[in-house]
């Protein structure tokens, strides 16, 4: 029962998030307005072994002096098992080396505040009054939601004030404890390197005060300013890269509990197909295979109709699966192309308005009636998120628990997903998050988790390892979603832009996703369609930014920078073209629409005068794109050989606020470009007759060391609350190459990815 009530309060406020996402609704009036409750402890104590003194929710004091951090956000090569630890080493005065990590347990104060905050569909300039109720009412939403996820490049952003205060408030507890046992006042105390010092030469490290700190009331958390950082904004080293050097770093894939099975699914030949029938017998006689399953009847919206074959190893497993006789009932999508896709996104723009997320001014005024109209339509194809590791989870139910070991970015989600696919208590679940090896938004999906914990129901006890093999991964994924834009813009007789109109279409990830993990009906706009369009800082007095939500036939889900990945795509090639309809500079013409943003103009001229003059027979192209609370400029040096596109250096400028790690930003800024670039150039997922055409990197191909540019970042000083990193540095990199192209061979590229035959 204790599940089900907890189920029906994160559906009830999720409704209710829903419901202020859309119009800030009836839900910002009167709770609305009360303080969130507090992040600093949690609902039980920490979960501790060999002495440690836990000195709040977050935080504890082992008996060698080293701190225990309670982490609630998964490690996908983001550097946050890095970049975390800073912020409370920074505030709790200790050696980044001396804090250790265990995994947080599942309590509301790890829930991630920061990304459902920003979901908000809001324009970065408004600075009104509905805005800042609404953010402070999904900010309670959150809190009470307490949902663990790591996502939407939004920890270290989330991090930031719960993290300083867990450290600022421990350091106060210590030094209250230190000025009790040697009859002294706090305020003579200072900490440096895990101890407490006095001027009079005395010093006692935070192990041996621990104890008597647990009891000391810290009172307000008394955050450093900027000006007393030791640590963060230092570029320290990643935490966790010796272990993947030397391959010890544990992954989803490396779990080995005693006795485990291996499992590998027959998954359904074309979308929505259901399994109806299959002959269990040939493969129960194959060596090593232990059982035939039907999935289906378990799984309902929480996957795709599958089978199942247990095996020794996987190898066997795998083989057997792949050898089932199956029969298969087609579904509403069995004749589904890219074709058809396309052809009703062109049908919704033709017949719909769409939801406005940004208005001003009237873009079809008298005024800009007589003046020249530029247009243009953008597309964008489903993609697969073609992380490094496969899709795999190991799952145990035994005596009415549930055991999990998955590489997942939600495993607050995990945990929900399982109990009830097992039928327990959301309490008798345990979750061990292993490190991701790529995530990208896959690993925001629980299907997996599913599948592996129906499995596992039917194992008598044994845990089991699900597998999913690369064709599998990219046949069955959650894509993307494709999209339709078109743009519509009247320049005046000096070539400023007077009026812009766009209207784009695509499916919506929010709905499909709240429905497969929440059961809820999608409902409303999703600020992933349209960002990157509607909140761009360019100053325009007339625009219209609209979107229309097609009903997806095919499964879509959260992509490394989402809605921008695609959009800023089509803005800022839009703006180029302009640009050079007007007879201008592309970036002459960028730095006359940013006079009252300041912050986005620096970002541009650091990234132009970084890159300097291309060498001959080169291009550079230009693209300056916010997303996550940061802002990023890019230019690519392209050069066409042999009729292909090769890009060798990309300079990329970021204000992210207060960086910091700067060497974990400039990772991410390569990560992303690199991300971006593959995508850009050779990422595509078609569907001919419900099928999915690719099937692994041979016809989905991610970049070759050999076709790597040369990426350098600028970091802007800043002393702004950070921002995301992790997702940024994706968006602006395909406009900036296919802006480049256009420099170089006079054709204009509007379809990803980026041909030119």
């Amino acid at each position: 029962m204790a599940a089900e009530k907890n189920t029906s309060r994160r559906r009830f406020l999720l409704g209710g998030l829903g419901l202020g996402v859309a119009g800030v609704g009836a839900l910002v009036l009167g709770w609305g307005v009360l303080p969130p409750r507090q992040r600093l402890h949690g609902s039980a104590p920490l979960p501790l072994v060999d002495g440690a003194v836990a000195l709040n929710g977050w935080l504890a004091i082992q008996a060698d002096g080293s701190v225990l951090l309670a982490m609630p956000r998964s490690e996908m090569g983001q550097g946050v098992h890095t970049a975390l630890p800073m912020l409370v080493a920074e505030e709790l005065d200790v050696p980044l080396a001396s804090v250790k990590l265990i995994q947080a347990p599942n309590d509301k104060i790890f829930g991630n505040v920061a990304m459902l905050k920003d979901s908000l569909p809001f324009h970065p300039d408004d600075q009104g009054r509905l805005k800042a109720l609404a953010q402070w009412t999904v900010a309670k939403a959150a809190r009470e939601l307490g949902v663990i996820v790591t996502g939407g490049s939004s920890s270290v952003k989330d991090g930031w004030g719960p993290m300083r205060e867990a450290g600022a408030s421990a350091r106060a507890m210590l030094v209250g404890a230190a000025a009790a046992l040697w009859q002294v006042p706090a305020a003579q105390c200072r900490t440096q390197d895990g101890a407490v010092i006095h001027p009079d030469g005395r010093r006692a490290s935070y192990a041996s005060l621990a104890q008597r700190a647990a009891s000391i009331d810290p009172g307000t958390p008394v955050l450093k300013l900027p000006k007393d950082f030791k640590l963060i904004g230092q570029p320290a080293p990643r935490r966790d890269t010796p272990s993947k050097v030397n391959g010890s770093a544990r992954f989803g894939i490396d779990a080995r509990p005693p006795g485990m099975l291996y499992a590998a699914l027959h998954l359904p030949p074309r979308l929505g197909d259901t399994l109806s029938a299959f002959d269990a017998a040939p493969i129960l006689a194959m060596p090593g295979v232990k059982k035939v399953l039907d999935l289906t009847p378990q799984l309902a919206r929480r996957s795709v109709s599958c089978a199942a074959v247990v095996a020794d190893t996987w190898w066997r497993a795998k083989q057997a699966a792949a050898a089932l006789p199956t029969q298969w009932k087609a579904g509403p999508q069995a004749n589904l192309s890219s074709a058809a896709v396309y052809a009703e996104f062109a049908r919704l723009l033709d017949s719909e308005a769409g939801y406005a997320y940004h208005a001003s001014g009237e873009v079809e005024s008298k005024a800009v009636q007589g003046m020249r109209q530029v247009s243009a339509e953008y597309r964008a194809p489903f993609l697969a998120h073609a992380a490094m590791e496969p899709v795999n989870c190991t799952a145990q139910v035994k005596n009415g628990k549930v055991m999990l070991w998955a590489s997942t970015q939600a495993p607050g989600i995990a945990v929900d997903v399982a109990a009830k696919v097992a039928g327990v208590d959301a309490k008798d679940v345990s979750i061990e998050v292993l490190l991701l090896g790529g995530g990208f938004g896959r690993r925001l999906e629980v299907d997996m988790i599913a599948q592996a914990v129906a499995i596992a129901l039917q194992c008598d006890g044994a845990p089991v390892q699900l597998v999913w093999t690369r064709e599998q991964d990219t046949k069955h994924d959650m894509y993307r979603p494709a999209a339709l834009a078109r743009f519509a813009a009247r320049l005046d007789e000096h070539g400023r832009i007077a009026s812009w109109d766009n209207k784009s279409v695509s499916g919506s990830i929010t709905h499909q996703y709240l429905h497969r993990n929440f059961g809820l009906p999608g409902a409303g706009p999703d600020k992933t369609t349209a960002e990157g369009e509607f909140d761009m800082p360019y100053e325009i007095a007339n625009q219209r930014i609209a979107h229309v939500i097609a009903d997806s036939a095919v499964p879509i889900g959260y992509w490394r920078s989402v809605g921008h990945s695609h959009n800023a795509f089509f803005k800022e090639s839009f703006i180029d073209e302009l640009a050079h309809a007007a007879g201008q500079d592309g970036i002459a013409f960028r730095r006359a629409m940013l006079v009252r943003h300041p912050r986005h103009l620096a970002v541009l001229d650091a990234a132009v005068a970084k890159a300097g003059t291309p060498p001959p027979g080169h291009a550079h192209g230009v693209a300056l794109h916010q997303s996550f609370g940061s802002i990023v400029a890019q230019v690519a040096q392209v050069s066409v050989e042999n009729g292909e596109i090769r890009v060798q250096r990309v300079v990329c400028a970021i204000d992210c606020g207060i960086a910091v790690n700067p060497n974990i930003i400039a990772q991410q800024m390569e990560s992303a470009v690199l991300f971006g670039l593959s995508a850009a150039l050779g990422g595509e997922i078609t569907f001919k007759e419900g099928q999915v055409e690719q099937g692994n990197f041979h016809d989905y191909p991610v970049l070759r060391m050999g076709q790597t540019p040369e990426v350098e970042t600028v970091i802007i000083a800043s002393a702004e609350h950070p921002e995301g990193v992790g997702e940024p540095g994706t968006p602006p990199i395909a406009p900036a190459v296919a802006n480049a192209v256009f420099s170089l061979t006079g054709k204009r590229l509007r379809n990803l990815p980026l041909r030119l035959a």
